[in-house]
């Protein structure tokens, strides 16, 4: 059998998932990262939701 090592290394951060509302359509969606944007308009004027 072969082995190659560990298990694998990544170097990344994961965000927390966040709901927003967008304020050119009103769709309310989860999003990730720091510049979301609207699935259904591609707006980016996005507010997150409380």
């Amino acid at each position: 059998m072969c082995s190659v090592g560990g298990p694998p290394d990544f170097d990344f951060e994961m965000g927390q998932v966040e709901k927003y509302k967008c304020k050119d359509c009103g769709d309310e969606f989860k999003g990730i990262g720091k510049n979301p944007s609207c699935p259904k308009c591609a707006s980016e004027k996005v507010e997150p939701l409380k």
